[in-house]
């Protein structure tokens, strides 16, 4: 599947925006939290100094919307809620060459608060996702104890984990060792070997 640079970036934003909470922890409960997360995305457009309690609020709004998305049952029930995303954040496409990038769409208006910011970009790449009958692409970590929100970008959709790093070499070792414990507790004997 080809991505375009920007809605990599967007759709990158989105899934690190969900896993800020992962089952009852949630990292996003504080306006440090926020300004970090727009910090390290480089959110264009939003002025870490006027960031206020109303727009943890809203981007923790906005993150429920994503995470219903991302477990929307078809492509439909999708479609419809990221039709009401964009819509409610005002999205007003608009070409654009900042900070020495290439020209590129922002969906935002100017102004947007970092929430709509974010609901109007992100929600339009999940948009695209839908658009390319890709829905399926948008998974949680199938680890147990996980749920991490990824985009599945294998070439055959085959990604099962959040991380081969961590989740899926976690659950890839627990199953070798599983294996060799069976192998050496029944032999072909029968008997149990020492």
């Amino acid at each position: 599947m080809l991505i375009n640079h920007d809605t990599r970036c967007a759709l990158d934003h989105t899934v690190d925006l969900l896993n800020t909470v992962v089952g009852s922890r949630d990292t996003l409960t504080d306006m440090a939290a926020l300004r970090a997360f727009v910090t390290r995305h480089a959110v264009s457009g939003v002025r870490l100094a006027e960031l206020a309690e109303s727009d943890l609020r809203a981007v923790r709004k906005v993150r429920r919307r994503f995470a219903e998305i991302f477990a929307a049952p078809s492509d439909r029930a999708a479609a419809e809620l990221i039709n009401a995303l964009v819509a409610a954040a005002g999205t007003t496409p608009r070409l654009t060459d900042h900070d020495g990038h290439d020209w590129h769409v922002h969906y935002f208006a100017p102004g947007a608060s970092v929430a709509e910011h974010l609901a109007a970009d992100c929600g339009m790449a999940l948009g695209f996702i839908v658009v390319a009958g890709e829905r399926e692409r948008l998974r949680r970590c199938e680890a147990p104890g996980c749920g991490r929100a990824f985009v599945d970008l294998s070439r055959n959709r085959s990604r099962r984990y959040c991380s081969s790093r961590t989740c899926g070499n976690r659950l890839h070792v627990a199953a070798y060792r599983a294996r060799r414990r069976d192998s050496e507790t029944v032999p072909a004997s029968g008997h149990r070997r020492n």
